[in-house]
Order: structure tokens, then C-alpha cells, then sequence
């Protein structure tokens, strides 16, 4: 691969990777669950009438991103379902986000007429965090959402500037898009999120619930990913708030003891998570 374009891909990788700078893994050929995810058999309780859909971030595959938090979910009696989606260039997560957006729609309906549920609960981690959005506003998700969880989304995009290694010139736009459309479309300011938000960051409906880390590395400022909304229908929480030592960083947040706490907790409320809501943090 020339320099040119393995230098995009590892710091196009900033958006929803690893900051290692190693070159993300080309999508599986086959979509592997993770574990306790996708039984589509799969009966919504009493207790969990809302299958829970996990959605991961650029670059990441569904085994990759919740390998951690599905089986937890799925032991606590949740329907849990999880897809990959946006593969382009064989690289999960890439393509443009609205494109993404629709096929998570699909997704829902698939899960709906399965289960026999009325309505899902969204987890999404990074891009999977703020992509439901566009679902939810523009889609006719609304009406087919409960509550969307964020882990560290990208709600309002980076600010951050991706300069490839070894070269003074930042990535433009054009070169992100060339290789990856949804890191171009995670640019703060970018058209696509100039339209996601030009509505708002809610709408009527849907519980949302964002869960973020003042060491958030990629998507900068860390409160860039707070939503705007009344206490009855969105909350902002930062880990470090709660738990004072917790050190997570954007690509690990899905695999943290805490979030997952925060996570079980925002789904088992009637609106979003409750702001005083404290997690055990050992």
C-alpha cells in the first residue's frame, strides 16, 4: 500500500480505532456475533420488553466493539442483537453515515418482526453512538426507538486535526472520504453533521442517555458529545464524575466495568439515566 494511503487509514483510524497507528482489520467474510448476540429466536421478558441493538464505531466490527457488553446484557435477560454495517473497501463502518443510518433502520425492522417487541434500545459506541441519531430525526425511527445509549459518540464531531505521521499538511476532507466517507462525515462542521443537528440534538420520543470520558482521545472536546435536551428526556454523564479513577479512553469505553454499569443501568429506567445514579467503581 503507498505511503499516501496507509497514512490515511491509520489516522482516518482516530474516529473510531485504536491510536496505535496500526491499519484497521478488513472486515470479516462472514459477520461473527459476539457472544450472546443475535439469537433471533430470542423472546422479549416483562422485565426487558425492548431488545437491545448494540451498534459499534468506524472501523470496528459488532464481535470487536461489544465482545464484553453483550454477554452481559444478554446474561440480565435482554434480547441483545448487534450488526455491522457501512463495509466499504471491506472495512466495516466506513461508508456515508446517512447511508449507514438507513441499513440500521433495516436492522430494527428485522429485529421488531422477530422478537414481536414494539420498540428497540439502541447502544452505540462512537459513530454507532451518534448515527442512530440520523435514524431516530430523518428515518422515522422515532416511533421505533425507546431509549439510545451513547458510549463517547460523536455527536457533534471532532475537532480534532488528523495529521498523518511523518507529514507536515493535515488529512483534508477529500482525502478522509476517499478511503472512509463516515470519518469525513465525523469532522466537526462537516455537511453531514451541519444537517443531523440542524433539527436539534433530540426529538420527541426516544430517551437518550451519553456516557463519556474526560481522556476521550478522538472525539474532541469530550463534551462535544453531550446532547441538548430537558432532564426528563436526556442525560449527560461523564465517568470521571462518578468514578474519579477510572482512566478508560475512547476505544475501550465499551469494554469498562463502569460503563457497563452506567449501560444496565440507563436501560432499566423509565426515560433516560438517572443523573445521580452512582456505579460501583472496583
Amino acid at each position: 500500500m503507498p505511503h499516501r494511503l496507509s497514512t490515511i487509514f491509520a489516522t482516518a483510524a482516530l474516529l473510531g480505532g485504536s491510536l496505535a497507528g496500526a491499519a484497521p482489520a478488513a472486515a470479516d467474510t462472514e459477520d461473527i456475533s459476539p457472544p450472546g448476540a443475535n439469537n433471533w429466536s430470542c423472546t422479549p421478558s416483562e422485565e426487558h420488553p425492548h431488545p437491545v441493538i448494540l451498534v459499534p464505531g468506524t472501523f470496528e466490527s459488532m464481535v470487536k466493539n461489544w465482545s464484553t457488553l453483550s454477554p452481559v446484557l444478554a446474561g440480565q435477560g435482554y434480547c441483545v442483537f448487534a450488526l455491522n454495517y457501512g463495509t466499504t473497501n471491506g472495512i466495516d463502518a466506513t461508508g456515508p453515515v446517512a447511508d449507514s443510518a438507513a441499513e440500521l433502520g433495516s436492522f430494527v425492522d428485522a429485529v421488531l418482526a422477530a422478537t414481536g417487541a414494539r420498540k428497540v434500545d439502541l447502544v452505540g459506541h462512537s459513530q454507532g453512538g451518534m448515527m442512530p441519531r440520523y435514524y431516530i430525526g430523518f428515518l422515522g425511527g422515532a416511533k421505533k426507538v425507546n431509549h439510545l445509549v451513547g458510549i463517547a459518540p460523536s455527536n457533534h464531531g471532532t475537532e480534532g486535526v488528523l495529521v498523518p505521521a511523518g507529514e507536515d499538511a493535515p488529512l483534508t476532507t477529500s482525502d478522509t472520504s476517499f478511503l472512509c466517507q463516515a470519518c469525513a462525515d465525523q469532522e466537526a462542521g462537516s455537511p453531514f453533521l451541519t444537517e443531523l443537528n440542524s433539527i436539534g440534538d433530540t426529538v420527541s420520543g426516544p430517551s437518550y442517555t451519553v456516557i463519556s470520558t474526560r481522556y476521550d482521545e478522538v472525539v474532541t472536546p469530550y463534551t462535544s458529545q453531550f446532547l441538548a435536551g430537558p432532564a426528563r428526556q436526556v442525560t449527560n454523564i461523564t465517568i470521571q464524575d462518578k468514578c474519579a479513577l477510572d482512566l478508560i479512553e475512547h476505544d475501550q469505553a465499551p469494554n469498562d466495568p463502569v460503563v457497563h454499569r452506567l449501560v444496565t443501568h440507563a436501560l432499566a429506567q423509565d426515560g433516560p439515566a438517572d443523573a445521580k445514579f452512582q456505579p460501583r467503581c472496583l
